[in-house]
């Protein structure tokens, strides 16, 4: 079982950074176990994928338009995995989730049962 908490958002004018954190806490499977993602949700539309890591933090994948700008990584030793989010644009504003699963890669939302419970990330033009 794993539980996840998110922190690191708010409001940046555009061209700045933030850095998203994800704590984990897991009982019985391993962190290192999980594929971890980054996804993010107007409201209105559906969760959309960001960025994913793959156990070892080897493996990484980005959806088009954060390629260059945002970074996924992860340390194992402390069960947590961060989004450092650079040249950050007013259409990046969502709410971000976190989001561990077995497999790797996740990149579909309908995938995934377990979810942090968001941050709220705004950019300002």
């Amino acid at each position: 079982q794993v539980q996840l908490v998110e922190s690191g958002g708010g409001l940046v004018q555009a061209g700045g950074s933030l850095r998203l954190s994800c704590a984990a806490s897991v009982s019985g499977r391993a962190f290192s176990r999980y594929a971890m993602g980054w996804f993010r949700q107007l409201p209105g539309k559906e969760r959309e994928f960001v960025a994913v890591i793959g156990w070892s933090g080897g493996s990484t994948k980005y959806t088009d338009s954060v390629k260059g700008r945002f970074t996924i990584s992860r340390d194992n030793a402390k069960n947590t995995m961060y989004l450092q989010m650079n040249a950050l644009k007013p259409e990046d504003t969502a709410v971000y989730y976190c989001a561990a699963h077995p497999a790797y890669p996740i990149t579909d939302y309908r995938d995934i049962s377990v979810w942090g419970q968001g941050t709220q990330v705004t950019v300002s033009s």
